[in-house]
């Protein structure tokens, strides 16, 4: 019985670390992009971001991880024998890559704050894939364990990496012709007014 508490909190700690890493990078990105805003909109918008990702980080991220890696021990407690197995060894080290991440996304949001992050919006889109890749890699060796079909497995991870590139790429070119559509349209208000102007003038 002791097993099934140990394993129902993990997967609540689970969903809860994995919803707040999610949200905590699309933040970043906002955050990043809040710099390309006029004043005062730019110090309002960052403002906020910046309250938001410590609430974020503090209050439901850092729970969830420490939840799921004290459930975890938890079974590992109950069940030490699976600690010999290989599928376990390599998702305990997915595990701490996940943690690594999670404290490098730690770091980010302190030098956002302070404005010394060099990172653009683009390269955050990028690094925000970063869990959705170990969550895939975690998922399927708790499901398949030593079974898992690691050729299958491995296209199916870089098809799904390149998808994810193609993903990103076209939003950057949609982003860009946006905005070079609303520079266009904005152009001949501008002529226009400068044009009354003139015309008041004379």
């Amino acid at each position: 019985m002791t097993y099934y508490w140990f394993k129902a909190f993990h997967l609540v700690g689970i969903v809860v670390w994995f919803a707040g890493l999610f949200y905590l990078v699309r933040l970043f990105v906002y955050h990043v992009e809040a710099q390309e805003r006029p004043e005062p909109a730019q110090s309002i918008l960052k403002e906020q971001y910046q309250l938001m990702e410590k609430r974020l980080y503090n209050l439901i991220t850092t729970p969830g991880m420490v939840l799921t890696v004290a459930m975890a021990v938890g079974l590992l407690i109950t069940e030490p024998e699976v600690l010999h197995d290989i599928w376990l060894q390599v998702k305990l080290a997915l595990v701490v890559l996940l943690i690594a991440y999670h404290h490098y996304c730690g770091r980010l949001m302190k030098q956002l704050a302070v404005d010394q992050c060099h990172w653009s919006g683009q390269q955050m889109r990028w690094l925000n894939e970063v869990p959705t890749v170990l969550l895939v890699m975690i998922v399927l060796l708790a499901i398949f364990k030593n079974s898992l079909p690691t050729d299958i497995t491995a296209w199916g991870m870089v098809a799904m990496i390149v998808a994810m590139g193609a993903i990103i790429q076209l939003y950057a070119k949609k982003r860009r012709r946006d905005r070079e559509q609303q520079l266009a349209a904005a152009s001949p208000l501008t002529e226009t007014g400068a044009a009354d102007l003139s015309g008041s003038a004379s």
